[in-house]
C-alpha cells in the first residue's frame, strides 16, 4: 500500500493500528535496528520552502559561467583542426551557427577571440579565412593526448551515467545532450535498437557499482556496504542562512533515512515520499559529480526524467536542498552547482578534461584584454585626429 500526500492524522492512525511495515520489500529489520519505513512514517513529506541566497563565490567560478561560450569555441576549433589544411574559409561555418551553438554570426564570433582564431585573407575572392593560433594548436594537441590517455576514465563516466537509467540503456540523443557535461569524445560503447525505434547505448555490469557518496562514506568508516544503510549527505550551508525549526527537524530526519544508490533498482519506491526524494537527491549528486564542471544548466537536465525515473518536479530538489546545491542565475539562465565539489576538493574526483578547458578560458580572457586595448587605441587615434582637424581650422 502506498500513501500519497500523507497527513499527520493518516500517519498517526497507521502507526497506532498497524505493526506491519509499509515497505516490506525494502528492508528486513534485525533486532535493535529501526527499519527504514519507520523513518518514512515519522519524517513525512514537508512542504519545504527555502529562500534563495546569492553566493558570490559560486557565481564567480569562471569555468562554469564561461562554459556555454567555450562550447561554441571548441566546436569551431574542431572544425578548423579537422580540416586537412588546418584552416577554413568563413563560408564553411557561416550557415552553421545554430548547429555550432553560436550566439552571433560566425565571423563576428571568431573575431572576438584573436588569441584562439587567427584571421587572414584567403587565396580566392579575398574572403576571410581562419586558422588556430599557435597557443590554441598546442592546447588542441594536449586535449587529443588527454582523450587517449584518459579513455578508460571517460568510458567509466559514460558507463556510470547509463547504469543510473531505468533499463541500463539510453538513446543516443540523450547521451549527445550530456556529451559536453561528461567531457566525452565521439566514441561510444554498444549500440542497440530500442522499443521506440531509436538507436541507443546499452551497458551491462556484473560488479556492484558504488556511488561517490557511498565511496566517501566508506573512507570515513560510516558505511559498511550493506543495502539500505543510512548515509548522511555532506552539507555546506550558506553563510547567514538560517532555517526554520520545522525545516531543520525535517532535514535532520531526512538525513537519517536509508540511502538509495542511483545504481540500484528504485521501481518499488513511492516517488512522492521522503525515500523517493532521497533517491532523487542522491541521483543528482552522483550525476553532477560525473560532469566536468560538476554543474549543469537546470533546464538541460529535464530531458532525463523519462529514462532515469525522475518525478515531474525534479527541479524542486535543487531548491529544497540548498546545503547541497547552489542555483546560479548568471548569464540569464539557472545553473545547478554541486557545492561539495568546490567546498571540499578531496571528496569529488576531478575530471581530467577540466585542466584543458581552463587553458582555453585563459585565452578567452586574454582575447577580451586585446580587444579592449584595441578599442582604447582606436579612441586615442580618433581623438588625435579630431584635435588635429581643430588645429588646422584655427590656423586657417
Amino acid at each position: 500500500m502506498f500513501i500519497t500526500n500523507p497527513t499527520s492524522k493518516t500517519l498517526k492512525k497507521l502507526l497506532s493500528s498497524s505493526q506491519k511495515p509499509i515497505f516490506p520489500f525494502i528492508f528486513q529489520p534485525q533486532k535493535d535496528q529501526n527499519p527504514p519505513y519507520t523513518y518514512t512514517q515519522i519524517s513525512h513529506y514537508v512542504d519545504v520552502y527555502m529562500k534563495w541566497k546569492k553566493d558570490s563565490y559560486y557565481d564567480s567560478i569562471e569555468h562554469i559561467h564561461r562554459s556555454e561560450q567555450l562550447k561554441a569555441i571548441i566546436s569551431l576549433k574542431n572544425c578548423i583542426a579537422q580540416d586537412p589544411n588546418g584552416c577554413i574559409p568563413i563560408s564553411q561555418v557561416s550557415k552553421r551557427g545554430l548547429e555550432l551553438g553560436l550566439p552571433v554570426k560566425a565571423a563576428q564570433f571568431l573575431r572576438q577571440y584573436p588569441t584562439i582564431f587567427e584571421e587572414f585573407i584567403g587565396p580566392q575572392y579575398n574572403l576571410p579565412w581562419f586558422r588556430l593560433t599557435q597557443e590554441a594548436v598546442e592546447i588542441d594537441r594536449e586535449e587529443k593526448r588527454l582523450f587517449e590517455d584518459c579513455r578508460d576514465d571517460l568510458k567509466n563516466r559514460l558507463k556510470r551515467f547509463i547504469l543510473m537509467s531505468k533499463r541500463k540503456v539510453l538513446p543516443l540523443k540523450i547521451i549527445q545532450g550530456m556529451q559536453w557535461y561528461l567531457g566525452l569524445p565521439e566514441d561510444f560503447l554498444r549500440l542497440v535498437e530500442m522499443d521506440d525505434g531509436l538507436t541507443g547505448l546499452a551497458v551491462e555490469s556484473e560488479k556492484k557499482i558504488f556511488s561517490m557518496v557511498q565511496r566517501n562514506a566508506k573512507k570515513r568508516g560510516v558505511y559498511s556496504g550493506e543495502p539500505m544503510e543510512a548515509i548522511e549527505f555532506p552539507l555546506f550551508p550558506a553563510k547567514g542562512l538560517r532555517l526554520r525549526r520545522k525545516i531543520e527537524d525535517w532535514l535532520r530526519e531526512f538525513q537519517k533515512l536509508p540511502y538509495v544508490s542511483p545504481y540500484e533498482d528504485f521501481s518499488l519506491l513511492a516517488p512522492d515520499g521522503d525515500m523517493g526524494e532521497k533517491r532523487v537527491v542522491g541521483f543528482l549528486h552522483e550525476l553532477l559529480s560525473l560532469f566536468v564542471e560538476h554543474s549543469a544548466e537546470r533546464k538541460q537536465l529535464l530531458c532525463l526524467k523519462k529514462h532515469f525515473g525522475l518525478p515531474q518536479n525534479v527541479h524542486r530538489a535543487f531548491e529544497r536542498h540548498p546545503h547541497m546545491f547552489y542555483l546560479s542565475l548568471r548569464n540569464k539562465t539557472c545553473t545547478a552547482i554541486l557545492k561539495e565539489a568546490y567546498s571540499d576538493k578531496t571528496t569529488i574526483e576531478r575530471h581530467p578534461l577540466l585542466r584543458v578547458r581552463k587553458k582555453y578560458i585563459k585565452l578567452m580572457k586574454e582575447s577580451k584584454l586585446i580587444l579592449k586595448n584595441r578599442s582604447l587605441s582606436n579612441q586615442f587615434v580618433d581623438c588625435g585626429k579630431t584635435n588635429l582637424d581643430l588645429d588646422l581650422d584655427s590656423a586657417e
